[in-house]
């Protein structure tokens, strides 16, 4: 078996394969910019890419044929940006002041959110000298300009610019804007460096003070966490242009090692109603919000029971629906497991398993397995039979995955003696023919996320 990913460059699916030769995987994905409160959207894109992460890093362990050995996993920061100088400006705190508390506040989402950690997080404010250096070795090889203080990048000096988003430059130079306090050689060419405003911060440079522009930002901290080249370049299918095409051009010319990424991996967006969810829009729900709700491993499979590259839409009913996925994964990996011992395919089900993850990272499909593997615990176990070989193997499974289902079982378990006695006095109202006191005894179980399923044998519960 081979693991076989999209490429957006070449719009095909490829065997991925490392390109230098200590077989390790460098991965860059672009990161937040730090203005505001992470929203759904930002879990999604997170929550693919550790994905993505953990079952690179758990295929070599299974499979002694994977042509990899490891992942470094990059990720960035945009802490400098015109969105965070006008909110910063708006809420009277300092521009780092306020990406320091929105990047606090996203890592202990991430980590709630059972995210692994990246190797490194770049931040742009920490590699200015790199970037004007960056700059200056594009200038040299006449692929920039500085123009009034502002630098430009010579969009024509890049044969194959548009290569990536499938653009012609004819096609874009009728549809460009030019701003009038821009010193522009032609329409087309966008800043690698803008002249300092009076009130933002800024840094040095030959070409005065100022500050980097938003493109050249992730070339260079790609450039020096990883180098000229990587395997793997990852991000929103937003960013395809003109951000990720903008990031081949100044690589490449800076480099002269095409191609830049060897892949190019990109998530569709998540929808809320007809548009995309968006900070700037301002139609966002927030990561904390869902957490709060429906718990990590809901949000989680939420995700994945979409293809990465396929739309998702946020409702509560999608959430409440993958939180009801996740608590029958973790019933069957964790139920009891007393009874005969027994034997069974365990390789069955972790080729299966593979089978859709290399095809793309086929999530639902992988997902799909875990169901079946969880139905026929159920059904081993409910005939009697040690069914603890086939809970580890869901178990590990899930965690390629990323599920965290122990959490949410101590909790069960806590709370398991109090709802127990409720649903005893339930059932003792409604003996008594006290059906609107059991009626609303239901609705408040209910209300505090404890479903009810009545049945000849008596009342069962499940918390969510």
């Amino acid at each position: 078996m081979v693991l076989r990913l999209s490429d957006t460059l070449t719009n095909t699916e490829r065997p991925l394969a490392p390109i230098y030769p200590d077989r390790m995987l460098r991965m860059y994905v672009c990161g937040i910019t730090p203005y505001a409160e992470s929203h759904v959207g930002h879990a999604l894109h997170a929550i693919v890419f550790d994905v993505l992460r953990r079952y690179l890093e758990w295929r070599p362990t299974v499979d002694e044929t994977t042509p990899w050995v490891g992942v470094t996993h990059v990720q960035n920061f945009t802490d400098i940006d015109d969105k965070l100088i006008d909110r910063s400006q708006r809420m009277g705190i300092s521009m780092f002041d306020l990406a320091d508390q929105n990047i606090e506040a996203y890592f202990k989402q991430l980590t709630t959110m059972n995210v692994l950690p990246a190797t490194e997080y770049p931040r742009v404010t920490q590699l200015v000298p790199n970037i004007v250096a960056f700059i200056e070795g594009l200038i040299a090889k006449g692929a920039a300009y500085e123009s009034g203080g502002d630098v430009y990048y010579k969009v024509r000096s890049k044969d194959d610019y548009g290569k990536l988003s499938k653009r012609d430059i004819d096609d874009l130079l009728s549809g460009a804007r030019v701003d009038t306090t821009e010193l522009k050689d032609d329409p087309l060419d966008f800043a690698l460096w803008k002249t300092a405003k009076a009130g933002e911060p800024s840094w040095e440079s030959p070409w005065g003070n100022g500050r980097p522009g938003w493109h050249i930002e992730c070339s260079v901290m790609s450039y020096e966490s990883l180098g000229a080249q990587i395997d793997i370049h990852g991000g929103g299918a937003d960013l395809i242009f003109p951000h990720h095409e903008n990031e081949i051009a100044q690589t490449e010319a800076y480099t002269g090692q095409p191609p830049f990424a060897n892949f190019w991996v990109h998530n569709a967006l998540l929808q809320l109603g007809s548009d995309k969810m968006s900070k700037s829009v301002g139609n966002i729900v927030s990561i904390g919000e869902v957490l709060e709700q429906f718990g990590a491993d809901a949000l989680r499979m939420f995700v994945i029971t979409s293809h990465y590259r396929s739309p998702s839409t946020y409702s509560a009913e999608a959430l409440e629906a993958a939180a009801k996925g996740a608590d029958r994964l973790r019933e069957a990996a964790f139920g009891d497991t007393s009874g005969l011992a027994m034997t069974f395919g365990a390789a069955s089900y972790r080729e299966k398993f593979m089978a859709a993850m290399d095809d793309d990272l086929n999530t639902p499909r992988a997902t799909a397995v875990l169901f079946e593997l969880a139905r026929d615990i159920n059904r081993e176990r409910a005939n009697g039979n040690d069914t603890s070989g086939m809970q580890r193997l869901l178990r590990g499974l899930c965690g390629v995955l990323g599920f965290n289902l122990e959490a949410p079982v101590s909790k069960k378990q806590e709370a398991a003696p109090f709802i127990d006695l409720l649903v005893e006095l339930r059932r003792e109202l409604r003996t008594a023919k006290q059906y609107q006191m059991a009626d609303s005894l239901r609705d408040r179980l209910v209300a505090l996320g404890v479903e009810l399923r009545d049945s000849s044998e008596g009342t069962a519960w499940t918390l969510r």
